[in-house]
């Protein structure tokens, strides 16, 4: 069988390509035990690299087995993927601490003077702790009575775009794949996100607004994991693609079946479940690393 091995740094760390590089020598030495040279290819000078090799699967386990400790010790995020069908044809995405660098209940919270209460909350339910459909409820109960301009400005003033996401959406939507956000958050960000971001589709919660106050209420239905990944196998079947074919990427707990029923499953930062259901974790790049998993170079991304 063969393997693509891909090393990813980034760019905007002090010393990122002298991290590379050493991460490079590591890997070679450890795949020249395994009887391969590695014929490095360059994605992006002093930022990705991969190199695709033979292996059985005793190998592969070996290998798979000594990277996490052969490279703990520096920023640089990897990957052990197939080298078939790379470029994916539909890709889903989470909003919340994935595509935006916030959770924007949180921030909600915040304008209504409850964000200690309602983050303590928000960090369990992400972390699988808590029943989301039931914690949203409660944390959204707590906003009741709070003036439905502060919406506006909560994107405005709060909600910042993830490095890489721009490009990721606009790269992936050049080369023909069908891009839906997804998340358990609320409509009235996703779709500004979604606009900004050129997603082809967004999916999320409706908050119940009355006389321009939020009345503490989510208008059925719940968009919670379950969601997400009817979403992915709904799309899915509709293009009549293959598992393989598809891509998600996400953070928190409610992520985790549509990240592990995608053919490529990657966790951005995240919370411990969606690591361990990921095929890939990325923890030091942004999320330009999504196009180098799928084989893209620097000067295809888009603009």
């Amino acid at each position: 069988m063969k393997r693509v091995l891909s090393l990813i740094v980034n760019p905007a760390h002090g010393h990122a390509s002298d991290a590379l590089r050493a991460a490079m020598e590591r890997v070679g030495t450890l795949l020249a035990k395994e009887g391969h040279t590695p014929d490095w290819k360059t994605l992006s000078t002093g930022e990705a690299v991969e190199t695709i090799f033979e292996t059985s699967e005793e190998n592969l386990d070996h290998v798979r087995a000594h990277l996490p400790p052969l490279l703990h010790d520096l920023p640089v995020d990897r990957a052990l993927l197939p080298p078939d069908q790379r470029r994916k044809a539909l890709f889903l995405a989470d909003m919340d601490s994935t595509m935006i660098m916030i959770e924007c209940i949180d921030e909600l919270a915040d304008y209504a003077g409850v964000k200690d209460q309602v983050a303590k909350v928000t960090e369990a339910a992400m972390r699988g702790e808590l029943d989301f459909a039931a914690s949203l409820r409660a944390r959204v109960a707590l906003l009741s009575g709070l003036n439905a301009d502060v919406l506006e400005a909560c994107y405005t003033e709060r909600v910042r775009i993830t490095p890489g996401a721009e490009t990721l959406v606009k790269t992936m939507t050049a080369h023909g794949t069908h891009t839906v956000l997804v998340s358990g958050g609320f409509t009235f960000f996703t779709g500004r996100v979604a606009a900004r971001l050129g997603f082809d589709e967004h999916i999320a919660n409706r908050l119940d607004i009355r006389d321009g106050r939020l009345t503490g209420e989510v208008l059925p239905p719940i968009s919670d994991a379950n969601t997400k990944l009817a979403t992915l196998e709904d799309r899915r079947s509709k293009m009549q693609l293959t598992k393989h074919q598809t891509l998600a990427v996400g953070d928190g707990a409610n992520d985790v079946p549509m990240i592990h029923a995608a053919g490529l499953g990657i966790a951005f930062r995240a919370k411990e479940k969606a690591v361990q259901a990921a095929d890939v974790a990325l923890s030091h790049t942004d999320l330009g690393a999504v196009l180098f998993l799928q084989g893209y170079s620097r000067p295809e991304f888009a603009a």
